[in-house]
């Protein structure tokens, strides 16, 4: 179990980049606003990219790979948050000043060293992501380092670079991207290789996330700030995960992608034990669709019925292997499918250690076998369902993994599932994608940058937890909770803006104590967004809602955080007239009045369990406790 790795004897190192939007007035090289936008668009744009040689003359092989997947982009243009330079159309104009002197007060709190001149770089991007063909970067400070409990973690470069594309949806053949997004500015910080277990890579990002938000300048939400790790062990291969959006996701990421490394080590001893090598495998491609004529397997018959067929090809010695789990759910027949999808354009593959299923029967396994001229119990097959061009690249990209078994783990770009899994994304790039920018100019870094970018620069962690201690009446323990919780900027910015009438330590024990716990309830506190818990606490402070019903709040959020938070909000809206609830109160004691008589002044709680049965969660709870002392006391005398 992933649980009980020794990461020390494993040789773990893992190295974060960790990219955060910056909430500037505008882009980083325009005067675009850096929002995004729901609004319907007329004005839509296609394109093709394509690879061409850098200027060593090699051709990137992850922008290769982008070419020969043959997609087309049709860009959606809102005049509202894009311009001619989102398109390509105009060229860029200098480097936003505001998202450099950001940059360089990070950079200072990471105890970098700047460098004399900010060059900006173009990186082969052709996914289109970028409308250009590549993204353009600026390295602007080396050499850092932040402390954590298990040492130092240097911090290796900080780049500022413009964000990509959001990408809408996939239709065919043509990928839709939406140009708001494109250009916002963004702090890329690469560490070291200097983590060694999952905990401290949670640790590491949250503490540069804190870091960031705490220049009051990065912007909050999902996809505002995401995680890449490199991750390798003894034996293995350092492996780029992309995408890491939850940073409590993170610890898990690590965790498979080692188990993961373990087990194709472990399968490439299955295969010297077997006595394989790569040339026992041969790319033979068979049409069996024969076999199949008379199916009980939905998917194949409405195959066939479309003109599709049925090819094969035979995995010598490789019984039960291609069935192999590498991580929870995901086997090594997955990571074969995973090549098919990516450079066949293929919804999937079948192989034969998975089968009799999906319909398939046993003597259809067995003429398969037949025809491929196959041992039963020794040897496996995988198949595909599709035209015979997409079968062929699906089924090379399958054979092309497979040989890649025999060295254990080959370096690849993967991509993180919500579960902490990984799928196989693109080849990793290589060392000739960087190119001069010339249509901007460079920067000089000089001492009246470095004075002005202080106005950004971050509190250490020490002084801050003693600032909330004096200025917010927290206690140390409370402060600590809300680091361990990564919700120590979540709070600041909250406290500072609506602390004038909500107490600050209401909110600290918000964010800490309600949402563990609603978690301990079995509430999903992972669906509550940090933009929920916002609207919650303004109608808090607005007096719309009453602090008893944001725990209910939350709740229904959690269980469909697609609603509209302002309707639950309103579901729950407080009662404002005085008058009302006094009179609800006096009509419930009215009621009661043998009882409320028999028990005195005493009959508060009483009263009380009876009028927040109704008022719960629309009236403050100590305003109706008030009110019920001063009824009761009336009509007791």
């Amino acid at each position: 179990m992933a649980s009980e790795l020794d990461y020390k004897e494993l040789g773990l190192k893992v190295g974060l980049e960790i990219h955060q939007q910056l909430d500037t007035k505008s882009k980083l090289f325009c005067n675009c606003p850096t929002q995004l936008t729901e609004e319907v668009l007329k004005e839509k744009v296609l394109r093709k990219l394509r690879a061409t040689k850098s200027e060593i003359g090699e051709v990137d092989p992850a922008a290769l790979f982008e070419w020969l997947r043959g997609k087309a982009y049709l860009y959606k243009v809102p005049p509202s948050t894009s311009c001619l330079v989102e398109l390509d159309e105009e060229p860029p104009a200098p480097l936003n000043r505001e998202a450099l002197l950001i940059a360089i007060a990070v950079a200072k709190a990471l105890n970098m060293t700047l460098v004399d001149e900010v060059h900006v770089m173009r990186k082969i991007v052709i996914d289109g992501s970028n409308t250009t063909g590549f993204q353009r970067t600026a390295l602007l400070a080396l050499n850092g380092y932040i402390r954590d409990g298990k040492g130092i973690v240097r911090i290796q470069t900080l780049c500022l670079e413009e964000d990509a594309a959001r990408k809408v949806a996939t239709k065919d053949k043509t990928v839709i991207y939406n140009l708001d997004r494109l250009g916002i500015p963004l702090i890329e910080i690469a560490t070291g290789p200097d983590i060694h277990t999952p905990e401290q890579a949670k640790r590491v990002a949250l503490k540069i996330g804190l870091l960031l938000r705490l220049t009051g300048k990065a912007k909050r939400g999902i996809g505002t700030i995401r995680q890449d790790l490199n991750i390798s062990i003894k034996g293995g291969t350092k492996i780029e995960i992309k995408g890491v959006q939850k940073l409590e996701l993170i610890p898990k990421v690590v965790e498979y992608e080692v188990l993961r490394q373990l087990n194709l080590l472990r399968l490439k001893d299955e295969l010297k034990k077997r006595g394989l090598s790569p040339s026992d495998i041969e790319f033979r491609i068979t049409d069996v669709t024969s076999v199949f004529k008379d199916t009980k397997c939905k998917f194949i018959a409405s195959a066939l019925r479309r003109g599709e067929k049925v090819f094969a090809m035979l995995l010598p010695k490789f019984k039960g292997l291609v069935g192999m789990e590498l991580q929870p759910g995901r086997r090594f027949g997955t990571e074969l499918a995973d090549y098919a999808k990516q450079w066949g354009g293929v919804k999937g593959i079948i192989h034969s250690d998975e089968l009799p299923k999906y319909g398939i029967t046993e003597d259809e396994l067995r003429k398969v076998f037949e025809l491929l001229k196959g041992d039963l119990e020794r040897d496996a097959f995988v198949f595909v369902v599709s035209s015979k061009d997409k079968a062929f690249k699906a089924l090379k990209a399958v054979y092309e993994r497979v040989l890649k078994a025999f060295e254990g783990v080959p370096a690849e770009t993967r991509a993180a599932n919500p579960d902490g899994t990984t799928f196989y994304m693109r080849p990793q790039p290589g060392a000739a994608r960087m190119y001069p920018e010339t249509d901007i100019p460079p920067i000089r870094i000089t001492k009246e940058l470095i004075e002005e970018s202080k106005k950004f620069m971050p509190m250490s962690i020490e002084e801050l937890e003693q600032k909330l201690i004096s200025k917010y009446l927290l206690s140390k323990d409370l402060v600590t909770q809300l680091i361990k919780e990564n919700k120590l900027a979540l709070f600041i910015e909250l406290a500072q803006g609506y602390g004038h009438a909500v107490p600050p330590t209401f909110i600290a024990s918000l964010l800490v104590s309600t949402l563990k716990a609603l978690r301990s309830e079995g509430v999903n506190i992972d669906n509550i967004s940090e933009e929920h818990i916002e609207a919650v606490v303004k109608a808090l402070a607005n007096k719309v809602i009453a602090k008893e019903a944001i725990p209910k709040i939350l709740k229904e959020i959690a269980k469909n955080p697609e609603v509209d938070i302002d309707k639950v909000i309103s579901k729950y809206r407080q009662l404002a007239d005085l008058g009302k609830i006094k009179s609800f109160i006096e009509e419930t004691v009215r009621k009661h009045l043998d009882e409320v008589r028999k028990r005195g002044e005493r009959a508060d709680k009483y009263v009380m369990g009876l009028v927040m049965k109704e008022l719960r969660g629309k009236v403050e709870g100590r305003l109706v406790y008030e009110l019920v002392k001063e009824i009761i006391k009336k009509y007791v005398s």
